[in-house]
């Protein structure tokens, strides 16, 4: 019912994880309003991403691809001793943007999720061992998610410095609670359980 080319951007839309049928038609029927020049714009923009982004050495976070190291590992404004681990490159820009961490970040690429395929040989943990050694690393942040994986990959990583005699360095977990405006009744059980657990006198 629809020309070739039309079908086939859908098509590619639909490839998109989240997009449905009519979600992946929507984004269609809007690159096809909008000018060619627009379509071009997107189109070189999709091209150039796997040449322009590449992971840092140091850090695995995703730098341009004509950098050697993340800006935020170089910038002698930021704090090597202490080392957020994130379990993506995405996470890194979270928690930046709340303009309050003035560490470093080590990004794992993953958690451990053996139902999915993850093992913690897939992840950049032997990395951070070194990189923790090397940098003579004060304190971690176990920054992954609030999710039965991220708390497994949390409580790996710790065991992991203990065994790589690091148990000096301070391990803390970022708070957990509930957020502002969600009812107790839609709470899910594990932040609720935190949110008892991390709870402060008034």
């Amino acid at each position: 019912m629809l020309p070739k080319a039309l079908e086939s951007l859908i098509e590619a839309f639909g490839q998109l994880p989240g997009v449905g049928p009519r979600s992946a038609e929507r984004y269609a029927y809007f690159v096809l309003k909008h000018s060619a020049a627009d379509a071009k714009r997107l189109s070189s923009a999709l091209e150039k991403v796997h040449s322009g982004v590449k992971l840092c050495p140091m850090t695995f976070a995703f730098i341009d691809a004509s950098e050697n190291i993340s800006r935020l590992y170089e910038n002698p404004g930021r704090n090597k001793q202490l080392v957020a681990v994130v379990e993506d490159p995405f996470d890194v820009i979270a928690l930046e943007n709340t303009g309050q961490f003035k560490g470093t970040y080590h990004v794992l690429g993953g958690a451990i999720s053996p139902i999915d395929g993850v093992t913690p040989e897939q992840l950049h943990i032997p990395e951070l061992i070194e990189r923790l050694k090397n940098d003579k690393v004060g304190e971690v942040i176990l920054a992954t998610n609030a999710s039965v994986e991220g708390e497994s990959t949390a409580l790996y990583i710790q065991k992991q410095l203990e065994e790589a005699s690091l148990g000096e360095i301070k391990v803390t977990r970022l708070a957990r609670g509930l957020p502002v405006g969600v009812d107790l009744e839609y709470a899910d059980q594990i932040t609720l359980t935190h949110a008892l657990q991390g709870r402060k006198e008034l």
